[in-house]
């Protein structure tokens, strides 16, 4: 009987607190990829990203031709095997620095990344926090795909988040 009571009262207590929440919702990828700061910091890492592929297509251009000579002292007979063997270790020595780069460029792209994006997010996350406080909002969701399987439109924050964030 008394476990019926608790039940019976945690219920109640559960009823009357969700309804006096106010929930929001706003999708973040669509209002991060319409933001003038994000733009930018794409174009910044593009071309940063660019300028580290070129200097590894140099890489594999001056090994291919290194690779390519080798070839033809191979088969040219002009190598002794000692010589071939030497060689053969600095062309693998070359193509194993050429798999540390390109690991590299993954390791500073991303690097970039964050240190780029994190200022943009940091904004949002800011703007979200203080628009759930003067709202009233006891949660605000993510309505990124997957997040969210109803919400009303009434509460969608995002035209407000992006007036307050300058962005048309």
């Amino acid at each position: 009987m008394k476990y019926a009571l608790f039940t019976i009262l945690l219920s109640m207590f559960t009823f009357y607190s969700t309804d006096a929440q106010k929930f929001g919702y706003v999708n973040t990828q669509e209002l991060l990829s319409n933001m003038t700061e994000m733009k930018l910091a794409d174009n910044q890492i593009q071309a940063f990203q660019n300028d580290l592929v070129s200097k590894g297509e140099q890489m594999v251009i001056k090994f291919e031709t290194e690779y390519k000579a080798y070839m033809n002292e191979a088969n040219g007979g002009t190598l002794s095997k000692v010589q071939m063997q030497q060689k053969e270790s600095v062309l693998v020595a070359k193509q194993d620095e050429i798999k540390k780069y390109e690991v590299e460029i993954q390791q500073k792209v991303a690097a970039k990344k964050e240190e780029l994006y994190k200022p943009v997010i940091d904004k949002v996350k800011a703007e979200i926090e203080k628009m759930g406080k003067e709202g009233g909002y006891t949660i605000i969701f993510d309505s990124a795909p997957g997040m969210i399987l109803h919400a009303a439109d009434s509460e969608n924050l995002m035209t407000v988040l992006k007036s307050k964030l300058g962005i048309p």
